[in-house]
């Protein structure tokens, strides 16, 4: 394995879940990439979650995090956009 990849699962929820069609991913990137990196990677390829871009909160490892966290190989990120309820 090279030291220029990290391996990450992506927990997804609500509008992320149903734009993707699954529930978690698995996704290999650059060593240094940051979480809000993904969530940019996930609207590249579902251009209607572009209206989520600002809204949407991180977590890593079950932790809420800043956009400029970097990840590390192993870790388990969640997106999570508004959620409305009532």
């Amino acid at each position: 394995m090279s030291d220029s990849i990290i391996r990450v699962t992506v927990k997804l929820f609500a509008a992320y879940q149903e734009a993707c069609g699954v529930s978690d991913l698995q996704l290999e990137l650059p060593t240094g990439t940051k979480v809000e990196a993904v969530r940019d990677r996930l609207i590249a390829a579902h251009p209607q979650l572009a209206q989520w871009q600002d809204l949407t909160r991180f977590g890593v490892n079950l932790q809420f995090v800043p956009p400029e966290t970097v990840l590390q190989s192993g870790d388990e990120v969640v997106l999570i956009p508004p959620v409305s309820g009532g």
